[in-house]
């Protein structure tokens, strides 16, 4: 790693440390990233997660009862642009979906952070497809509530795009339903068929996702630890007993 590099990853880190949730340290990370050797990136990007998820779960407890609701959200929606830009996606989804409970909890004082069904439905997409069927689940049923709730979200005039979006949450809460029963289905074959345990590290989990009271990153916690184990099951699936042994 050239000395250029070293010094723009210690300017970053030095500016995340002192709270600086801004273009130029976007700037600055952008600049670190542009690197033609994939070894190297592959490095600088494992190292920059790392520090980042640690200096993030330290950001969500710092800002919890210090600022404003507004700053919050702000400083979360820097988090998760840091986190796009060293593609993190499973951090991504775990700060948005804090946002949008953020934004549920204080949506009754203020009209402005009501999250709608389209919003949740997007979540819900984004969470199927990255593997946490549960939180798309769950995200889906939120969605489907707008439509009692806060229906003025939807085109009210037509009733025909109401009911598309209506069909297209409840196909999805179905999919994500199926998907993890048969994933639930694949994990007790595995069992049935004896198939010799490997060592796994299930309870250890990453900084950001931590336990943090209140926080809506636990659920994404218990979901990456359930995808884990799901694909070290498929994998595993793929040979015989005999050939485990």
């Amino acid at each position: 790693m050239s000395k250029e590099v070293d010094r723009e990853i210690s300017l970053f880190r030095s500016l995340i440390k002192n709270r600086r949730f801004d273009d130029t340290t976007l700037r600055i990370l952008e600049s670190i990233l542009v690197c033609n050797d994939v070894k190297l990136l592959l490095q600088i990007t494992s190292t920059l997660k790392n520090f980042m998820r640690y200096e993030s779960l330290q950001v969500l407890r710092e800002i919890s009862a210090l600022r404003s609701v507004d700053d919050n959200l702000n400083i979360v929606e820097f988090l998760v642009r840091v986190f796009a830009l060293i593609g993190d996606d499973e951090s991504c989804l775990a700060l948005r979906y804090e946002a949008l409970l953020m934004r549920e909890r204080n949506a009754p004082s203020d009209q402005r952070l009501q999250v709608s069904g389209v919003e949740w439905f997007t979540f819900a997409e984004h969470s199927f497809q990255n593997g946490f069927c549960s939180i798309a689940r769950m995200a889906c049923d939120k969605a489907l509530l707008c439509f009692d709730t806060n229906s003025i979200t939807f085109d009210s005039e037509t009733g025909q795009h109401f009911k598309y979006l209506f069909e297209k949450i409840e196909e999805l809460k179905d999919s994500a339903a199926i998907t993890a029963s048969s994933h639930s289905v694949q994990a007790k074959t595995a069992q049935y068929l004896k198939i010799k345990p490997v060592e796994t590290h299930s309870d250890q989990t990453f900084p950001l996702i931590e336990v943090i009271k209140g926080s809506a990153s636990v659920m994404f916690r218990e979901g990456i630890k359930r995808r884990h184990l799901r694909q070290l099951h498929d994998a595993r699936g793929r040979y015989r007993p005999s050939e485990m042994s």
